[in-house]
């Protein structure tokens, strides 16, 4: 028996489709959600799909500076792009706003009690900040979920955590000062890898110092040792914490035959990813999670890694789903340099929080 679950999709998602030689393609969550149907995921009648209304200004302009908002609006208008690696037309405009409201439709669904998790299909934009975008991103999804919820549901304890083969660049500034928001992110070391930030140091500022929590993994960093960092890092903080909500954000990129990341994940590692979301979601926050899964530029393996994210967090307990390449092997010292991150990172974090021997502080009422 598996718990109700709601997946926001929309067919004009198609249209955040960054054009031709472009990794970011439109196709991407259509092909997605198909073999999703393939798999017989629908098939289970605790998954309700619904097709999002779009955001309103009012609920970016929770997150996004007037300015910056009303300058994408102009940029839509005349199709200009914001950047070289980012876009905007009036089409990647609509899709944009439609995915931004999937991820509210996804919190009103766990706050209201209409299901028990949520999947918000297509988003993660997590590289815009408050009065910019850039890697591929114009609004951030997942900071405008997080105010959703506080204006209307009064959650006071939000988790963000952020699996993308990329920091978070915009996301972490946005809740940099925050203490409300317990962000953690498991990427590539930032100095191999787009927005080149992330390091274990950037510890957060003011009030929210001890919150933001990196853990940069060497190249290559494989399932088991991905999932050892995760345990050992995501773990012990949501219990310390205790979040009312777990959002968590990513796709397939670090995927190994992904071409933008050099991380060696597989599909069953992305499984395992999941169903530690959702076993600790049970345990802290009484299972209220949103996943939004929305990287991924290998085409062939994106279906498959969205998939078994998916799985893993609707409750399945095993997938039959092998990846099209053979496997990567373990990097010979990677699981000793993770270790030693993981060691430094306890270390500065230790003054912050008891699970890593320290005092802890003061955690939000």
């Amino acid at each position: 028996m598996y718990d109700k679950v709601l997946m926001t999709f929309h067919e004009k998602f198609r249209q955040y489709d960054l054009g031709e030689g472009h990794p970011f393609r439109g196709d991407r969550f259509a092909n997605a959600v198909k073999f999703f149907e393939n798999q017989g995921l629908f098939k289970l009648s605790e998954i309700v799909r619904v097709e999002p209304q779009p955001a309103s200004k009012k609920e970016l302009l929770r997150v996004h500076d007037e300015g910056y908002v009303d300058l994408i609006f102009r940029l839509a208008k005349e199709n200009k792009p914001y950047d070289v690696e980012t876009p905007v037309s009036p089409e990647i405009l609509e899709a944009a706003m439609l995915i931004v409201g999937g991820a509210i439709r996804c919190g009103r669904a766990v706050f209201s009690g209409e299901a028990k998790r949520a999947i918000s299909i297509g988003g993660g934009y997590h590289h815009a900040g408050r009065n910019y975008g850039g890697g591929f991103c114009i609004f951030n999804d997942i900071a405008v979920l997080v105010e959703h919820l506080r204006a209307n549901y009064n959650v006071k304890r939000f988790l963000i955590l952020d699996y993308d083969v990329h920091f978070g660049n915009g996301t972490s500034d946005i809740y940099y000062h925050d203490p409300s928001v317990l962000y953690i992110s498991l990427h590539q070391d930032p100095r191999t890898i787009y927005p080149g930030t992330g390091f274990v140091e950037q510890i957060g500022e003011d009030a929210g110092e001890g919150y933001n929590i990196n853990v940069p993994l060497p190249p290559g960093t494989s399932d088991n040792t991905y999932l050892y960092a995760l345990t050992e890092v995501l773990v012990p903080l949501a219990e310390e914490f205790k979040p009312e909500i777990i959002i968590a954000n990513g796709g397939s990129d670090a995927h190994f035959a992904d071409m933008l990341g050099d991380l060696n994940l597989t599909v069953n590692g992305f499984f395992r990813i999941s169903q530690l979301i959702k076993e600790t979601a049970d345990k802290v926050c009484d299972g209220k999670v949103v996943l939004i899964p929305g990287s991924g530029y290998n085409p062939q393996v994106l279906p498959m890694c969205w998939y078994a994210l998916v799985a893993g967090v609707v409750g399945l307990k095993e997938i039959h789903v092998e990846d099209p390449y053979p496997l990567p092997k373990e990097p010979p010292n990677g699981i000793r340099t993770v270790e030693r991150t993981v060691d430094e990172l306890k270390r500065l974090l230790r003054r912050y929080w008891s699970c890593f021997g320290g005092f802890g502080l003061n955690v939000v009422p």
